[in-house]
């Protein structure tokens, strides 16, 4: 893998992508979107999590990331790691979810094809840290998230997508507590 996806310094700030398996649109319920929430709540209060900006797509979930006490690749790999076991619980648990046979088979068969898995994977292996150089770039890819959903015609407007933190920079309390660059 080329170095310019690997994190580098641990106090410069990351933009980073990650995906579910095989893209597939699992975050169309409100109650796995707030799993990933309340990790990122934990990773804040625990790990020294710094989000900048971030939105949770139905299949995809990209950040502005940094961190003020351990390496934001050990961050990221535990927080991947929690959710992909709560997620499968989620999943596999719940009374409702009509595609939950098909989504446990396609993980599990991901899952079966790494090596680095024993029997499921949730998330594909990569998350293609950028480092972010300036405030420039800061800004080009804070708007490139929050486009996301009005790209994709989700919403008209990218601060009514709940799930993103266009919200807060658009004057709304959003759902994650924001660091902000100065």
């Amino acid at each position: 893998m080329s170095r310019k996806y690997k994190f580098g310094d641990s106090d410069k700030l990351y933009f980073i992508s990650f995906s579910v398996v095989h893209w597939i649109d699992v975050f169309i319920r409100e109650e796995y979107k707030q799993i990933v929430v309340e990790s990122w709540k934990y990773c804040q209060a625990n790990k020294g999590l710094e989000i900048y900006s971030w939105v949770i797509m139905p299949s995809h979930i990209h950040m502005i990331i940094g961190s003020n006490k351990n390496k934001p690749e050990d961050i990221v790999r535990d927080m991947k790691s929690y959710t992909s076991s709560q997620l499968r619980k989620a999943i596999t648990e719940h009374a409702g979810e009509s595609r939950k046979e098909w989504m446990v088979w396609m993980m599990e068969r991901a899952g079966k094809k790494n090596n680095n898995n024993n029997d499921w994977q949730f998330w594909q292996q990569h998350n293609m840290p950028l480092q972010v150089f300036d405030s420039n770039m800061f800004y080009q890819k804070s708007e490139y998230i929050h486009r996301n959903p009005v790209v994709a015609g989700f919403v008209e407007h990218e601060e009514d997508w709940l799930y993103s933190s266009a919200r807060d920079f658009h004057g709304k309390k959003g759902l994650v507590e924001l660091n902000y660059i100065v």
